[in-house]
């Protein structure tokens, strides 16, 4: 007959893994504060774990200047801080501290000697970590150098984090920048038509083409819901319908279940804008565009299509590929932002050939982490 026993939870791994764990989980702790680069705030929230990381009294984190945050014992230390961040600024190396640079009354504190080392971001020494121990040891001195520089990579993360999000910013001004003044002097002009014949229809306009460039020249965010952005194409094409009459046909087809999808700023609505601009407005009779979103499972598809004068497909690849010098209203621009969002596999698809109209194509996630409204 078979025996069974009941299973025991024995230890995972030996002193050394559990050792590297813990370190590893340590280091995890302080990173999301690393991550938002060298504030008061994120040194505040990570000192803690990185004077864990060094198991030693006392930790400082600095900017150039003074001491951004202290965990440990001794604190009455923090004014003597300065002139070490200087010391260690002048040599730009890791420097272990004399006792005199460190004087004080109180014969039972540990803080004895500091070992700082710079924090480097892009080549510059933007800050110090300071350990502070009774004795520098050699190992010490070692381990502090190896953290620092472990906050250095993080902090460089949270500078290139930053700097993408400085470019995303451009991209948009970039892009706003572009949005037709001769669409809004024909804007203007169409409701400006109206105010004697139907001030309701006048008023009407004025106020979609108010509501149209508070959204395309808002200040916050980088991204928006599709739902917003189908708002703001519905108010830009309400506008030109104004102008064009019965030569612009509209469809516009929109799953529900898409319309809270994140979708980067000013997307769509270029792709539209270039539909009727260099589309539609040379194409003899009536114009129709059309706008579709579906749900595709776990992503949302939008086309938008016209059957105007079409485009060279070269001409279009070397948009796509970065090159401005044609007129398109930020298909570049919106594929590299599609891409910096989702990865490679989500810039625009346009299909086109000339006097065969222009279809575009785009794919975004329904969920991706980080990106939200």
């Amino acid at each position: 007959m078979a025996s069974w026993r009941p299973w025991r939870r024995t230890h995972l791994g030996t002193e050394a893994d559990r050792a590297t764990f813990h370190t590893l989980h340590t280091a995890s702790l302080a990173s999301p504060a690393l991550r938002e680069g060298l504030t008061t705030a994120s040194a505040q929230r990570s000192v803690k774990h990185l004077r864990a990381l060094l198991g030693v009294p006392a930790v400082a984190l600095t900017d150039t200047a003074g001491v951004l945050a202290w965990d440990g014992v001794g604190s009455h230390h923090v004014p003597q801080v300065p002139d070490l961040v200087a010391s260690a600024l002048e040599h730009d190396t890791t420097r272990a501290t004399e006792a005199a640079d460190l004087p004080c009354i109180d014969p039972g504190c540990p803080v004895r000697h500091a070992i700082a080392t710079p924090l480097v971001v892009e080549e510059r020494t933007v800050g110090m970590l300071l350990a502070f121990a009774p004795q520098p040891a050699a190992g010490l001195v070692l381990a502090t150098h190896e953290v620092a520089r472990w906050v250095s990579g993080q902090l460089e993360l949270a500078e290139l984090d930053a700097q993408r999000t400085r470019a995303m910013e451009a991209e948009v001004r970039a892009l706003r920048a572009q949005i037709s003044p001769h669409f809004i002097y024909n804007s203007l002009g169409a409701i400006a038509s109206f105010v004697r014949t139907d001030p309701d229809r006048a008023r009407e306009l004025l106020l979609e083409f108010a509501d149209f460039t508070r959204y395309s020249f808002r200040s916050h965010g980088e991204f928006t819901t599709l739902a917003e952005e189908l708002r703001s194409i519905e108010r830009y094409l309400m506008l030109e319908q104004a102008r064009f009459g019965d030569r612009l046909r509209v469809t516009l087809q929109v799953a529900p279940e898409v319309l809270a999808v994140t979708v980067p700023f000013l997307c769509v609505q270029p792709l539209v804008e270039n539909a009727v601009r260099h589309g539609l407005e040379a194409v003899e009779g009536v114009g129709h565009l059309r706008i579709v979103a579906r749900d595709l499972d776990q992503e949302c598809l939008i086309e938008v299509e016209d059957n105007g004068v079409g485009e060279d497909p070269e001409r279009v690849r070397r948009a796509l590929a970065g090159d401005d010098s044609g007129d398109s209203v930020g298909l570049g621009n919106v594929d590299a932002r599609l891409r910096n969002a989702f990865g490679d596999g989500y810039g625009l698809v346009v299909e086109t050939a000339p006097g065969a109209g222009t279809k575009v194509i785009v794919r975004v996630p329904k969920f991706a982490p980080g990106v939200h409204p």
